[in-house]
């Protein structure tokens, strides 16, 4: 019997090292990842929002829920969903759980922010609710997990809307209520070094977020690994890259009428999609139930 994708994230979690977990947004994303060697993804907040164009505090539950829903049908890597504020009070959050584990999720993590969230938020207007409600949130969010290896990270803000100091003391409280990993945004390289000391008695998750206007760190698996964090998680990187190459080969193709791509590269391309979203097995299973396959012959120009 196959390892449960919640167990062998646990597992992950005990072994040396740090994990690298990019953000996916959608089932081919998640099986490219999975293609090119990742043992962990995750689903993050602003790549699902930015990928169906409607931004993260304006989704539903159940939209991300969909979302993961997706991804798992197509890959038994564990994944980590973005919960946001866990649309609500206590009572929403033991739901969201609810629903994301059965929707295939590993791991889910919800942050101290304001429900509902606001979209304010991407410029860096952060707002926080209180440790003494958000440890509520923490202790409904336990109860509520079926499987008891599915892991509840928890996320705090307070570093940009108070100090570094009120967000130690909200991580060692949010630990003490139950949180299996912290997830924190240190504004500093010092204070992002000091978090390990700081906060000792959980794995922690440091949030990498390119193009960030803030200068908030952006740093390598081997810097993190070195100062005691468990997960590089890379939140936002794939939506950019995506982004990038899409705006490039769009507006060429606008202003030229031609695509200016490389056939033979493109055909190495499409069959390194065509294995990852595993064409091979459905051709091959198609010639079991329908008989030999004959390729149509392809004309050549003359």
């Amino acid at each position: 019997m196959s390892v449960q994708p919640t167990t062998r994230f646990r597992e992950l979690i005990k072994q040396p090292g740090c994990i690298i977990q990019p953000a996916v947004f959608n089932p081919l994303s998640a099986k490219i990842a999975e293609a090119c060697g990742f043992e962990a993804l995750c689903l993050g907040g602003y790549a699902m929002g930015a990928h169906t164009a409607i931004t993260e505090p304006l989704m539903s539950l159940e939209e991300v829920a969909q979302i993961v829903r997706g991804v798992r049908l197509v890959t038994n890597l564990p994944l980590m969903v973005d919960a946001g504020a866990g649309w609500g009070d206590p009572l929403h959050v033991m739901r969201t759980v609810k629903v994301l584990e059965q929707a295939g999720a590993s791991s889910l993590h919800i942050e101290d922010q304001f429900f509902p969230k606001r979209a304010r938020y991407h410029m860096g207007v952060e707002e926080v609710i209180s440790t003494e409600e958000m440890v509520q949130k923490i202790n409904a969010a336990c109860q509520s997990r079926q499987d008891p290896d599915f892991m509840i990270v928890v996320r705090t803000d307070a570093m940009r809307t108070h100090s570094y100091a009120e967000g130690v003391r909200r991580c060692n409280a949010y630990v003490e209520a139950g949180a299996d990993m912290i997830m924190i945004f240190p504004d500093s390289e010092q204070d992002t070094r000091n978090a390990r000391q700081d906060i000792p008695d959980v794995p922690l998750v440091y949030v990498n977020s390119t193009g960030n206007k803030f200068n908030r760190g952006v740093y390598t698996r081997d810097q993190l690994d070195q100062w005691g964090y468990k997960i590089l998680y890379d939140a936002i990187s794939s939506v950019n890259v995506v982004a990038k190459t899409l705006f490039s080969y769009y507006t060429h193709l606008n202003q030229t009428g031609e695509h200016g791509l490389d056939n033979s590269e493109m055909v190495q391309i499409r069959a390194s999609v065509e294995r990852a979203i595993g064409l091979e097995e459905m051709y091959k299973l198609e010639q079991l139930t329908l008989g030999d396959i004959h390729m149509p012959k392809l004309s050549r120009p003359k």
